[in-house]
């Protein structure tokens, strides 16, 4: 190119050079740095609004947990992702969430947002409900707050409920049932499985609240072993974390599962999480309320897939009020150690689950007090088998800040539960204690002795 040509192009690019070479400007800026350190970002992986059966616009509930500290977000409706084209009647709207709704929606994004159709004094006003590419927009920030789309796979088997959540899926995953609860768990993940392998993409399928209604027993849950993920916690007030007198709590599910798992199926184990499973976001007394449950995500970025992938792999752990500093397994020290934040003058402790090698993983027929098989109303009730008290025992047992265990090699596995002296600020079950559970730590396959029955 001649030079009178050349000139120009270098007055033209002379400012961006200069610009480009001065210090700190080159940087990544702190949204997404260069080279970042991992680090803990807050989630919720199960939540409802009026596009199932949530009480709540899709962007103000978006906003309730935006500017409540949270990370990222995946609003998971019922068999239904939040797409297309969908009115709903404002007297609908109204009955469901209260007489609130409309008001602090339209307060809160304003005539040029919220759009309407129909005539209030004809009783033919409708609400659209806006589709998650829409509003995204408006509350995702760049390093601080993610929207993950996502998906209740709500299916049954058995005459019980089976749902699954499946998050940053591309479309809509339609239930395919099966004729036993773990043959539609299985069926469902698969389901999920292709969507991932066909769209490339990472996405996370986990089994929502084994005890809502009842339906998933612990061998269920252990021979579904496709299943990786599942809910330890779940804010729901009726979902049975406690268990009753015939069927175990969550955490007592998880153990018996996993001890099934590496003993007679040389299975990986279920890693557990938190959510809230909100419906209702207006005050409303007894019902399923955002804030009650969370899943802390170790990841260098706040991306769908590098949160899933970190969910994949366990680099996480549930909460429903307990903050952790850190957690960290040393597998060539073979130590488990945790740092707990504190808040105000509550007292933790925090005690170090497993199950020891050896431990049988063959269960018993559970009887009612008179010896004979459960029943409600002159019905079998579902449940568990009853299994040895060795199973998930407490191993060790820390007060303070800090804990640190020591495998000894005798272990399947070991995992931490942290309790604190305070409530949550929301408790979904009387007596309930801020608690945070870790991942089971310690456990390889292939290497365990299946019970002999």
């Amino acid at each position: 190119m001649p030079p009178a040509f050349r000139s120009p192009l270098r007055l033209l690019l002379a400012p961006l050079l200069l610009i480009s070479s001065l210090p700190g400007l080159a940087a990544a800026d702190e949204a997404v740095p260069e080279n970042p350190t991992p680090r803990w970002w807050k989630g919720n992986l199960h939540t409802h609004t009026l596009w199932s059966d949530g009480d709540d616009f899709p962007e103000m509930v978006a906003e309730w947990y935006r500017t409540r500290g949270y990370n990222f977000l995946a609003l998971s409706d019922h068999n239904v992702l939040a797409q297309g084209l969908k009115w709903m009647k404002a007297a609908d709207v109204s009955k469901r969430g209260g007489e609130t709704v409309l008001p602090k929606y339209h307060a809160r994004f304003g005539p040029a947002w919220v759009q309407t159709r129909g005539d209030a004094k004809a009783g033919t006003l409708e609400y659209r409900l806006k589709p998650l590419d829409e509003f995204r927009a408006l509350v995702e920030e760049r390093g601080q707050f993610l929207m993950i789309p996502a998906e209740e796979i709500s299916d049954k088997a058995e005459g019980v409920p089976v749902h699954i959540n499946a998050s940053n899926l591309r479309e809509a995953v339609q239930p395919v049932g099966g004729e036993t609860v773990r043959e539609t768990i299985t069926n469902n993940l698969r389901n999920v499985e292709e969507q991932a392998l066909k769209a490339g993409r990472e996405i996370l399928a986990h089994l929502n609240h084994p005890n809502f209604g009842f339906a998933v027993t612990a061998e269920d849950l252990a021979h579904a072993v496709i299943d990786r993920h599942f809910e330890v916690y779940n804010g729901h007030p009726g979902v049975g974390h406690l268990g009753d007198d015939h069927r175990p709590g969550v955490e007592r599910l998880w153990d018996i599962a996993n001890t099934i798992r590496l003993v007679d199926l040389n299975a990986a184990p279920l890693f557990g999480i938190a959510t809230d499973d909100s419906h209702s976001y207006h005050g409303k007394p007894k019902a399923s309320r955002p804030g009650r449950g969370w899943v802390m995500v170790r990841s260098t970025h706040l991306t769908p897939e590098y949160i899933v992938r970190a969910i994949k792999v366990g680099d996480c752990y549930a909460s429903s009020g307990v903050t952790l500093k850190d957690v960290r397994y040393d597998a060539e020290k073979r130590v488990l150690e945790v740092e707990i934040q504190p808040d105000g003058d509550e007292t933790f402790t925090t005690e170090f689950v497993g199950t020891l090698r050896g431990t049988s993983a063959a269960g018993e027929p559970t009887f009612d007090k008179d010896g004979k098989a459960p029943t409600k109303a002159g019905k079998p009730l579902r449940v568990s088998r009853t299994y040895s008290k060795e199973i998930g025992k407490v191993l060790a047992t820390s007060t303070g800040l800090t804990a640190r265990y020591e495998l000894t090699g005798d272990e399947l596995y070991v995992r931490a539960v942290i309790t604190s002296s305070l409530p949550p600020v929301d408790p979904s079950f009387d007596g309930q204690k801020q608690q945070a559970w870790t991942q089971p730590v310690g456990w390889k396959l292939a290497e365990m002795t299946p019970t002999k029955e």
